[in-house]
Parts: C-alpha cells; sequence; structure tokens
C-alpha cells in the first residue's frame, strides 16, 4: 500500500517536524548560553538583543508547531521558509557573539545534513546557498565578543576551545541521532519492498490460478450438460436394473453439483467485480458457511464456540470471506486426517476493534524448523497448496492479517479482521 505523506520517514513534513523539536531545543540552549556567558562568566555581551532574537524564534516556533497541526500538506517550497527563518535567527545570533569566529558558526551546516535526506536538489542548494550567504556575512560583519578577566590572558583562546568542545559535542549528538534514523527508515524500506516483492509473486500466482480455473470451469460446462442430458435416458432405458439406476441417480446428482459449484464460481466473481458486500447477522452467515463445509466434507467433525453476544452482530462481509474461511476449514480437516482424526474447531470471538476466525485441527502441526509458523508448511501431503495462500490473500485485502502457530494438540489459524471492515456499524 502507498504509504501517506504524513507518515513517511523522510520528507517535507517530517523535516518541518524535525526542525520544530530542534528549534524548541535550539531555544532552550541559546537562552541558557546567553545566561552563561552574561551572568556567571560576566561576559559583557548585548544580553537585550539576544534575547530578543531568541524571543523571534519562539514566536516563530510557536506558529511552526500550529503550522504542522493543520491538514493540508507541507510543501517544500514551505519547508526551505522555515529553515531559512532558523539560519536569518542563528546568524542574528552570531552576528552579536563573534560572527564566524563564534565556533558556533558550524550549526549552520546542520540544515543542509538534514535537507539532504528529505528534500530535492533545488531545495537543498536553496539552503546551501542560504546558509554559505549567511556564512560570509558573517566573515564581514560582526560584533566582536568582549574578553573578561578569565580569557583576556589568552586572547580569548580557552573561550573558543571550550566552545568548539560544546558544538562538537552538539553536532556529534544531531548527526548521529539523524543519521542512524535514516539508516533505520532506509532498512525498513528495504523491507517493505522485499515484503511487496514477495506479495507480487505471490497474487501473480494466485492469478494464473484464478485464469486456469475460469477457463476450465467454461470448459467443463459442456460435458457436465452432456451428461445432465444422457443420465436421465440412461435411466429410462435401465429402470428394470436397479443397482445400476441407483449409480446413475447417484452421477446425476454428483453432475448437479458440479454444476452449482459452477454457478457459485461465476457469482463470486462477479461479486468480486462488483465489490459489493453482503449483509447478514454473524449467525447467519456462520450457519451458512457451515452448510457449505458439511456438504464439501461430510466426515468432518466441527466443534463451533461463538458467544451468545455475536450471534446478533450484523456483517458487511466482503466478496472472498466465505471461501477463505472455507479454505482454513478444509486444511484443518486435511491436517488432523494425518493423525487419524476428524475434528476440527472453529471459534469466533472479538478483540477490541478486531474479529478473530479461529481454526484449530489436531494434525502435526506447522514445520518445526522455525519458532513461528509458516504459511505453507503445514505437513500436509496432500492438496493443492494454495489454501492457505488464497486466505493469506483476502486477510491482506481487507486490511487484516493471517496468523499461524503451533499448539499443544496441533495447529491454530487466526484469521484477523477490523470490525470496521466486516461490521456494520461497528
Amino acid at each position: 500500500m502507498p504509504q501517506h505523506p504524513l507518515n513517511q520517514p523522510f520528507g517535507p513534513f517530517a523535516l518541518t517536524r524535525t526542525l520544530a523539536w530542534l528549534r524548541l531545543c535550539a531555544i532552550a540552549g541559546q537562552s541558557m548560553a546567553v545566561m552563561v556567558c552574561s551572568w556567571w562568566m560576566h561576559i559583557d555581551i548585548p544580553t537585550l538583543s539576544l534575547l530578543l532574537g531568541i524571543d523571534l524564534l519562539a514566536v516563530f516556533a510557536a506558529f511552526a508547531a500550529w503550522r504542522i497541526s493543520q491538514p493540508w500538506p507541507v510543501r517544500e517550497w514551505e519547508t526551505v521558509c522555515h529553515i531559512v527563518a532558523d539560519t536569518l535567527v542563528l546568524g542574528y545570533l552570531l552576528y552579536f557573539t563573534g560572527g564566524a569566529r563564534n565556533p558556533f558558526v558550524t550549526l549552520l551546516l546542520v540544515p543542509i545534513a538534514l535537507s539532504a535526506a528529505a528534500l530535492s536538489g533545488r531545495a537543498i542548494l536553496a539552503v546551501a546557498a542560504t546558509a554559505g550567504a549567511a556564512y560570509f556575512v558573517l566573515l564581514r560583519w560582526y560584533v566582536p565578543l568582549p574578553m573578561n578577566e578569565l580569557t583576556v590572558n589568552d586572547h580569548g583562546f580557552s573561550l573558543h576551545v571550550a566552545g568548539m568542545g560544546v558544538n562538537f559535542g552538539i553536532t556529534a549528538l544531531l548527526l548521529g541521532f539523524f543519521i542512524n534514523r535514516l539508516a533505520t527508515a532506509v532498512r525498513t524500506q528495504q523491507q517493505e519492498v522485499q515484503r511487496v516483492r514477495e506479495r507480487a509473486l505471490r497474487d501473480e500466482g494466485i492469478m494464473a490460478i484464478a485464469t486456469q480455473a475460469a477457463g476450465a470451469a467454461h470448459e467443463l460446462n459442456t460435458p457436465l450438460s452432456t451428461m445432465r442430458t444422457l443420465l436421465p435416458e440412461l435411466r429410462r432405458e435401465h429402470a428394470s436394473d436397479a443397482a445400476l439406476a441407483e449409480d446413475l441417480a447417484l452421477l446425476e446428482g454428483q453432475v448437479e453439483r458440479c454444476r452449482t459449484i459452477l454457478r457459485e464460481m461465476v457469482a463470486f466473481g462477479k461479486a468480486q467485480l462488483s465489490q459489493e458486500s453482503e449483509r447478514a447477522t454473524l449467525a447467519a452467515f456462520i450457519h451458512g458457511c457451515l452448510k457449505r463445509f458439511q456438504l464439501l466434507r461430510p466426515e468432518a467433525e466441527l466443534e463451533l464456540h461463538v458467544p451468545a453476544q455475536l450471534d446478533q452482530l450484523v456483517l458487511r462481509t466482503p466478496p472472498g470471506l466465505r471461501h477463505a474461511l472455507l479454505n482454513l476449514l478444509n486444511n484443518a480437516v486435511d491436517a488432523s486426517a494425518l493423525r487419524n482424526s476428524n475434528s476440527v474447531t472453529l471459534e469466533v470471538r472479538r478483540d477490541g476493534q478486531w474479529l478473530d476466525w479461529i481454526v484449530r485441527d489436531h494434525g502435526p502441526g506447522f514445520a518445526p524448523t522455525s519458532p513461528h509458523a509458516t504459511l505453507g508448511e503445514s505437513g500436509k501431503q496432500s492438496g493443492l497448496g494454495i489454501g492457505l495462500a488464497l486466505a493469506e490473500a483476502t486477510a491482506e485485502r481487507l486490511a487484516g492479517e493471517l496468523i499461524t502457530r503451533n499448539t499443544e494438540n496441533g495447529a491454530e489459524m487466526c484469521l484477523r479482521l477490523p470490525l470496521s471492515t466486516v461490521s456494520q456499524g461497528a
């Protein structure tokens, strides 16, 4: 799924929000620095002028905090304007404290480093040009930093070295924090790309299977129609043979069942294209699923657990949910059969804003090669191997997830869906 612009790890909005936090830290640090130099070190700096610049930065910080709380998107040019405002205020403060000779002048590089990870090349050039212009202005025009009795002997060199040490610590913290954040975002993006690639390969396989199934359904309709026409005639011709007539009646019933399945496949495809959801109570939906499941697997022994308060929950069931649940139940019966059991359990429960469909079997469980169960590694020796993949695809399409794990007596598959997707008025 595409990421919302406000949630992107790097971009104009993310950089503007980061600058808002840095601006608050800068206000606190600059205020402390002015107080230390003026009151503790007794350096005759223009305190009122510096506090005025800090107050202007505080006003701008309040405006920026209000701005990023608004719903409309932050444009790149707007982020550049924020950086220019911060650079001008920093240049103003440096003008009254020694200009380019102030060791904190290298803080002009921090916005450039942050912009390089979030803005376009044109915006980075604009930020770099602003910082460069501020630096060259401070080289020519500035108010020299006055000396006191502690620094007059070495012409302020000790104060400069101390400032360089503090500046080094600040720069190291900022660069370390944001470079680590950038590396984390890159790793997360790579993992997301890998997940999207795997999902695309899986969906491509499912699409190929669906195409083959549609072709097979179209081709099967003709022989089934022929059999449906011939079987009643055969029954009339061999009415005297009771055993053969019984077998022919069974075949006729199986043909009708195949035709019903094909009609349901067509209806399901039309429902998928229309994206229309069914509306039914949870009890009615489960009853319809179990009725279909009993026709498919009459030997299955199903144990159902549904809280009474959920029976009248109105579901807005999208296409595919019924088939995903039937696939899970069918897989569970196959897994239980590996241990000579026909027992499966279906439990439906509400967990906050989620509706969990839990299917348990009594089979061998998932492959023990990994600490977490993996889709498709249920130990089954038969089947097409796509039931869990189809169920997982349905879960992802409905903004949910399919969770699998081993239990003491087999395996458990939980189809976890948000109530906002499957429930009407939840």
